[in-house]
């Protein structure tokens, strides 16, 4: 439909990191939005008033890298 297979990989691990945070972080109800405007817009939101922040973790960190491979893979 909307000829973006060459995206799709790419797409879900966004996809998929976004709304996760959202469930994690937020709680509450969560909306995904992909908008084919000519390139792919994802647009994630949520019921949480505090906006995601990018932030760089150390190698021993747990977590804490979602955000920064999410801008290393989309155009942002």
């Amino acid at each position: 439909m909307w000829r973006l297979e060459e995206l799709s990989f790419t797409t879900e691990l966004i996809v998929s990191e976004l709304v996760t945070n959202a469930i994690r972080y937020a709680g509450g109800a969560v909306q995904l939005r992909l908008i084919p405007d000519p390139t792919l817009v994802c647009e994630v939101s949520d019921t949480g008033h505090a906006s995601p922040h990018l932030r760089h973790a150390a190698t021993d960190d747990e977590g804490g890298r979602g955000l920064f491979l999410i801008a290393r893979m989309a155009d942002i």
